[in-house]
C-alpha cells in the first residue's frame, strides 16, 4: 500500500482499528511502506482528534468502544444505505418509532425524512439534527453527551416506556449472537438500547455482513424478542440460519460491487 496519501492512510489506519481493536507502528511501517516517523504523525493527527488512543506498544481505538462516529460512517456506505432503504419501506406513516446512534440508523433517518405524522425516538444526536428540518416530530430522551458516537446515554428510566408503546425499533449491533441477541460493547450505549427495545413491538437488527462474528460482551435485546435482520448480501447464511430457525425474519440485501466499500 505505498505511496497512497496521508488522508487515505489515516482512514485505513482507522479502519484496521474499528476491525481489530489495536495496531502497532512496526505493523503500519511494514503495511504502508513508509517511516516510522511518519506513522507517528499520523497518529499523532488522529489522537489529537480523539479518535484513537497510543499506549506504549500499540495503539487502541479511543475509549475501547465501538469507534467515532464520523469514523464509522465513511465505511460499508453501500451496504447500509441499502440496509436502510430496505428498512425505511415497512415504516408506515404515522408510525411512532425508535431509532439507535448508530451509523446504520443515520442512512435509515435519511429515507424517513418527509414522511407524514412520523414520531422518531432516538439517542442519535446526528439522526436528531438530520430529521429536524423535517416534518418528523424528534423526541429526545435526556442523558449524558457521548461524544464519539454523538449519542446521549444513561438509564433513561420509564422516559419512554411509561408513555405508550413504539410500532417498531431499529438498532444497529457491535455483534450478534443465536444465544444472546442484539449484542454491543459498550455498557452505555446497552442500557440506552434495552429501554428503548423494551418499549418496541418489532424490533429489528440493522447491520452490514462485517459485523457478523465480532465480539460483543452485552446483550440489549434477547433472540425471542427480534422480530427480524436486515443485513447486506455479503451476510454468511450459515451465521444467520439459527436466527431464522426460531422464527426471525431474515432480510439480506444485495450490494452493488462497484460501489462497495470497506466495512
Amino acid at each position: 500500500m505505498a505511496g497512497i496519501a496521508e488522508h487515505e492512510r489515516q482512514q485505513e489506519v482507522l479502519r484496521l482499528l474499528d476491525v481489530d481493536g489495536r495496531v502497532s507502528v512496526t505493523d503500519l511501517v511494514r503495511r504502508f511502506g513508509v517511516t516510522a516517523v511518519t506513522i507517528r504523525k499520523d497518529l499523532e493527527v488522529l489522537e489529537r482528534r480523539h479518535l484513537l488512543a497510543r499506549a506504549r506498544r500499540a495503539v487502541t481505538a479511543d475509549g475501547a468502544d465501538e469507534g467515532a462516529f464520523e469514523m464509522r460512517l465513511r465505511h460499508g456506505t453501500a451496504a447500509k444505505a441499502a440496509i436502510a432503504r430496505a428498512a425505511a419501506a415497512i415504516v408506515p406513516d404515522g408510525a411512532a418509532i425508535a431509532l439507535d446512534c448508530s451509523t446504520t440508523c443515520y442512512h435509515l433517518a435519511h429515507e424517513l425524512r418527509g414522511r407524514r405524522n412520523l414520531i422518531v425516538v432516538t439517542n442519535g444526536l446526528r439522526s436528531a439534527e438530520l430529521l429536524s428540518d423535517s416534518g418528523v416530530t424528534v423526541v429526545l430522551p435526556g442523558g449524558t453527551l457521548r461524544r464519539s458516537s454523538w449519542s446521549v446515554v444513561g438509564d433513561i428510566g420509564d422516559v419512554v416506556v411509561s408513555r405508550g408503546r413504539l410500532t417498531m425499533g431499529f438498532f444497529g449491533v457491535r455483534g450478534l449472537s443465536r444465544e444472546h441477541g442484539l449484542m454491543e460493547l459498550s455498557v452505555e450505549e446497552t442500557t440506552v438500547k434495552r429501554r428503548l427495545a423494551a418499549a418496541c413491538t418489532d424490533v429489528y437488527g440493522l447491520f452490514d455482513s462485517s459485523k457478523i462474528g465480532r465480539f460483543a460482551l452485552h446483550s440489549f435485546v434477547p433472540t425471542q424478542r427480534i422480530t427480524g435482520l436486515f443485513t447486506d448480501d455479503g451476510a454468511d447464511l450459515d451465521a444467520l440460519a439459527g436466527f431464522a430457525e426460531l422464527g426471525v425474519t431474515i432480510n439480506r440485501l444485495p450490494v452493488d460491487d462497484t460501489h462497495r466499500t470497506s466495512a
